[in-house]
């Protein structure tokens, strides 16, 4: 029978004892509190619950706070009492009403170190993620069914055709700044034929190949990252899963196809283009004729700088194929994750594309083709 709260008072060399009796819960409580508060005063130095029957969340929390106001110890628990006791001391931390103060220094050493972690963590995501694509890539050569080929020349059409306007017109000008820049400077030293030089050499071996991998990123690879997010968030890629249809096999290997191999075929017609807007610039305000001009491009131009690009071009579209679609299988959540993981996808991609160009650069200038 369950019997109303009580405590008695007891004498322990020179500090109070409390022993509890009968069912510390809500319905038998009383106004135990209130006499707690009125008998309670002075030091307290154990609290022993070895009578209580009964005691739930809220007993639980009276005698922790009487514990903590008087620095006492709880002693007699036992079965259920010791487990109420555990679990209600455990999530009964105090709440910070605000954060605690970090000096300067402190908070941008924390952020770099989270932004190093962050990125490391993201690195072997990326390299983990091109493995199971190798592993997809073999899989799909030693079984030829599973290659989806209308899915790759939709994304033919997608990555290549598509841009074909976009990155053309940027080409073009680009070509048409470089050779008006060009030509104010080496004007100073009466050089300016060297223009069709610069003009030809920069845009076959580094810009074209280069704002046309920083363009495909832009405008394929967050198309790439939405698309997957989006098919993340509805379920789609797990239905897939269900049926026993590889994603990476569906869904990134195209992805994958179409960026190697539109990219050489995308940067080599950029180039062009602005070696056209170079020449159009020189034909009318420097008056070299057209005949010139391509004869001159023919004379600097060598065929490694050729080379060079059509080397970096399928090696920048798998970079910007796998960040995108990588980023894209990391949506969970919510629709704001599809917006945050397509600009990850994007800065990934247009970082890691500068690095290597860089890395390229200094080895393609220590093996002489410079």
């Amino acid at each position: 029978m369950s019997q109303a709260s009580e405590f008695t008072e007891q004498d322990l060399e020179g500090k109070r004892g409390l022993a509890f009796s009968g069912d510390l819960t809500l319905a038998r409580l009383g106004d135990l509190p209130r006499r707690l508060a009125e008998r309670s005063g002075g030091d307290v130095g154990t609290i022993d619950v070895s009578g209580v029957e009964r005691m739930d969340t809220v007993g639980a929390l009276i005698l922790l706070k009487l514990a903590e106001d008087s620095g006492a110890s709880i002693t007699g628990a036992s079965g259920q009492t010791e487990q109420v006791l555990k679990q209600v001391g455990d999530a009964h931390q105090p709440i910070k009403m605000r954060p605690d103060k970090i000096g300067s220094v402190e908070r941008v050493l924390g952020e770099i170190g989270a932004a190093t972690i962050t990125a490391g963590r993201t690195l072997l995501g990326l390299l983990g993620f091109f493995g199971g694509v190798c592993v997809s890539f073999v899989n799909t050569i030693i079984h030829p069914s599973k290659f989806r080929l209308h899915a790759v020349v939709q994304r033919f059409e997608v990555v290549g055709v598509s841009a074909l306007a976009i990155i053309g017109l940027m080409s073009f000008l680009i070509g048409i700044v470089i050779a008006q820049q060009g030509s104010v400077q080496l004007a100073q030293f009466g050089a300016q034929i060297y223009t069709i030089n610069l003009i030809g050499r920069l845009t076959m071996r580094e810009l074209g190949v280069l704002m046309t991998a920083i363009m495909v990123a832009g405008r394929s690879g967050s198309a790439f990252a939405a698309q997957l997010g989006t098919m993340k968030l509805t379920e789609e890629i797990d239905a897939m899963r269900t049926i026993g249809v590889s994603p990476t096999e569906a869904l990134v290997l195209p992805r994958v196809y179409a960026g190697v191999l539109m990219m050489p075929l995308l940067g080599f017609y950029a180039s062009i283009l602005s070696i056209l807007g170079g020449g159009l610039f020189c034909w009318i305000s420097l008056g070299i004729p057209p005949v010139t001009y391509i004869q001159r491009i023919r004379e600097v131009v060598p065929m490694t700088d050729v080379y060079v690009g059509l080397i970096k071009a399928p090696v920048f579209g798998l970079i910007i194929a796998l960040s995108g679609c990588f980023q894209g299988m990391q949506v969970k959540g919510n629709a704001e994750e599809v917006g945050t993981r397509t600009t990850a996808a994007v800065v990934q991609a247009i970082f890691l594309v500068i690095v290597l160009d860089a890395f390229f650069a200094v080895f393609f200038t220590q093996i002489g083709w410079s």
